[in-house]
């Protein structure tokens, strides 16, 4: 070993120690997750969200050098304002989600379907395209999409059309934006209160019925999800990837 070169196995400050991470979209699940593993390293972390009260019960949560802002990503106003009065940010991570534009094709209300590109796809490239000018040449973006981009998955045409756009445009945006990195994470299905809206025994149900076809066997965790995104902010020799976080649900094999 070089006499210069460090010992990977000596105790280091984190990379991310001191250093200011957006999470949008951090008042629960995968986005508050996130947001307390950077927290832990003893980054400036804000998370923001369409409802200050849930933001503030999250930051609660957290702890250490969290703030919480209500900025709504479908309002390109609010999202101007947030960033022009923000100043400088190391690290973004859009974990924005979208509801609408899943259901057979042949059912498929195109008018759900817009709905979901404003949902989610629009926002993830208005907040991307806000915050550019606060974002440091060594920093990096990481958006949340989801497997449905290529999970082949009946009924997720309209979703694999949302999430694949996203997915599409990181290769390109990490060398225009270089050397900014840009990466994505797209998880398979994890349990989060995203699925609060489904009935109990319906959600139980499908959760067992995914994660038998799982070759981890289960569904996913907001936190193992997190631990990716973090993992990509945190290593600034990986830029342009999208990061599959599906158990294996993706393999061609499965099981």
């Amino acid at each position: 070993m070089s006499s210069t070169a460090k010992n990977p196995a000596s105790p280091v400050a984190s990379p991310l120690e001191g250093r200011r991470v957006v999470v949008m979209g951090g008042s629960s699940g995968i986005g508050e997750a996130t947001a307390a593993f950077f927290a832990a390293d003893g980054a400036e972390v804000v998370i923001t969200g369409r409802d200050q009260g849930r933001l503030d019960a999250a930051a609660a949560r957290i702890g250490g050098k969290v703030s919480a802002y209500r900025v709504d990503a479908g309002d390109p106003e609010a999202v101007d304002a947030f960033f022009a009065g923000f100043g400088a940010v190391d690290h973004l991570i859009l974990a924005l989600s979208g509801a609408k534009g899943g259901g057979p094709f042949a059912e498929l209300d195109l008018a759900d379907l817009a709905a979901g590109f404003d949902g989610k796809f629009w926002p993830h490239v208005r907040v991307l395209k806000a915050a550019l000018p606060t974002l440091g040449r060594d920093g990096s973006v990481t958006l949340v999409t989801a497997a449905s981009a290529h999970a082949a998955l009946p009924g997720t045409a309209g979703l694999a059309a949302i999430n694949g756009a996203l997915q599409a445009m990181v290769p390109p945006l990490a060398v225009e934006l270089a050397p900014l990195r840009v990466n994505a994470v797209a998880p398979g299905l994890v349990d989060t209160p995203w699925w609060d809206g489904v009935p109990d025994e319906q959600r139980k149900a499908l959760f067992e019925k995914v994660g038998a076809a799982t070759p981890v066997g289960r569904v996913g965790r907001p936190e193992e999800v997190a631990r990716a995104i973090h993992m990509l902010a945190a290593n600034g020799f990986i830029t342009g990837v999208v990061l599959d976080a599906t158990g294996g649900a993706n393999l061609a094999t499965g099981r």
